[in-house]
């Protein structure tokens, strides 16, 4: 259902749900302060257990789920979700993508838990940390570790009104020249994803003289190789760029393509 098309009652229930992450997704909406004031005029806040004691039943008109799909019970419980809420929105790089916690889509699973955990048996995981889309229908997704919280009131007010949100998908690059920030990777020759990624952060580490590190993923339509080959030209292997691709977003396409590739250059190599 089209997201423009929405027709909410007066005051619409909003629920926030956490499933594998670090709850920083949720913490950011906290962290709206005044703005929150306003959100909890406009909405029922109805389920959000970071913020609150009080449920209310479902039906939801609004769904923001935080985390990654990563054991069985999580797999179960977000088909319910997907039944109670009306609209549902995957926000934050674990919703979007699987996390961090999907480096180990690239690992043994079972021999994580027989190293860390004394009683293996007793773990239930998936063998694959995946974001919601994976198992359900996603009506929208906010990018970033964490997100930003002004997309978050950006997008419900979208919805409360019946319009699209404006959410920029455009590169980093963009944010650092209207910032006039130096470019991290021309002027230090380090390794900077901002030519690929998406923007949202502010290009909050460029500001800082630091590269980017890809937290909001991959832009519209990326040329991830190009970007990569300057890479080499400074000196990086094909490890160091699977590393860097491998990060909050790793199993992003094309993140995860591109990565993909460059591990099999490093098998190459090692031969």
């Amino acid at each position: 259902m089209p997201l423009v098309d929405a027709e909410l009652p007066e005051k619409p229930k909003l629920a926030v749900y956490k499933f594998s992450s670090c709850d920083g997704c949720q913490l950011s909406i906290l962290n709206l302060e005044d703005e929150l004031l306003e959100l909890v005029d406009t909405v029922e806040v109805a389920f959000f257990l970071e913020a609150r004691r009080r449920v209310l039943p479902p039906p939801y008109d609004i769904g923001l789920v935080e985390g990654s799909i990563s054991t069985p019970e999580e797999e179960e419980r977000i088909q319910q979700v997907r039944r109670d809420c009306k609209f549902l929105v995957a926000m934050g790089a674990c919703a979007t993508s699987g996390g961090i916690q999907a480096l180990r889509n690239w690992a043994d699973v079972e021999a994580y838990k027989r190293m860390v955990y004394p009683e293996p048996a007793f773990l239930k995981t998936l063998e694959t940390s995946t974001g919601i889309a994976s198992h359900v229908f996603v009506d929208f997704e906010l990018r970033g570790c964490p997100i930003n919280k002004d997309q978050v009131m950006e997008l419900i007010t979208a919805l409360l009104i019946g319009r699209k949100p404006n959410i920029p998908t455009h590169s980093v690059c963009v944010e650092c020249k209207r910032r006039g920030y130096p470019c991290v990777l021309v002027s230090k020759g380090e390794p900077c994803l901002g030519p690929i990624t998406q923007t949202g952060c502010g290009a909050l580490c460029p500001r800082l003289s630091r590269p980017c590190y890809g937290c909001f993923g991959p832009m519209e339509q990326p040329n991830i190789f190009s970007l990569a080959s300057r890479f080499e030209a400074l000196g990086f292997a094909p490890r160091d760029i699977k590393r860097l691709l491998r990060t909050f977003n790793g199993y992003l396409e094309p993140f995860k393509q591109a990565s993909d590739d460059y591990e099999q250059r490093e098998d190459a190599e090692g031969e």
